[in-house]
Parts: structure tokens; sequence; C-alpha cells
């Protein structure tokens, strides 16, 4: 696959809230993860497709309702891609958070090797 399929399929999933379908089809077993920030429970550095995944869950264990989702066509240079993704959800004893991120993704190979997120928190 190419970065732009990669892109285009990685967005259509993302839409559809099939994150954790995208991250198996589309991710190296030695992908890293890097948020903006570290919390106990998500370390600012993930390393490795598993690791990654189990992160997913304990995120998708802790939202109480999505009420939107918004991500943004991707835009493609050599073998990075970028979109834009807006997420409002309630998150168990912490109300509701509106996360405002720009996601960038590295493609080696047919692999997504390296994501990062970048982002806005709004309470």
């Amino acid at each position: 696959m190419t970065t732009r399929e990669i892109a285009d399929r990685l967005v259509s999933l993302c839409r559809e809230g099939k994150f954790e379908i995208a991250q198996r089809q589309l991710y190296a077993p030695d992908a890293v993860n890097i948020e903006p920030y570290g919390t106990a429970e998500f370390p600012q550095e993930t390393r490795g497709l598993d690791a990654i995944l189990e992160k997913g869950r304990k995120l998708t264990a802790m939202i109480e309702q999505v009420h939107a989702l918004s991500i943004s066509d991707p835009l493609v240079a050599g073998s990075s891609f970028a979109f834009a993704m807006l997420l409002d959800v309630t998150i168990k004893g912490h109300g509701r958070m509106k996360m405002d991120e720009l996601c960038i993704y590295e493609v080696k190979g047919d692999k997504v090797v390296a994501e990062r997120f970048t982002s806005r928190l709004a309470v």
C-alpha cells in the first residue's frame, strides 16, 4: 500500500470508530505512539502494537459517551500524513471533554511505524 492508501484507509476506519481494526491492519508490530503529555494510565510514549492496542482498550473503557467524532481528510507528504481529529466525549468520573488533535503518522514500507498526537483539551 502507498502512504496515500494507508492514510485514506486509516481515516475511513477511524471515522467509523474502528480504531483497533485500523491499528491491527495498518500498524507495524514495533510501532510507536507519542502523546503530548503522559499520565499514570497513559505514558507519553508507548512502544509496540500490543501495548498501543492495550492503551486503546483502556481509553475506550473510560469513555462513558461519545458525543461527536470528526476527522478531516488526510494531508500526505512523502512517507508522512496527518489529519485533524475532534473528539467530544464524557469520561467516567471526569465529565465531558473535547479533544482537538492533530494526528501525525510516519509510514515505512506499507505500515504505520509511528503516530504522534498534538492536542488541546477543552473541558
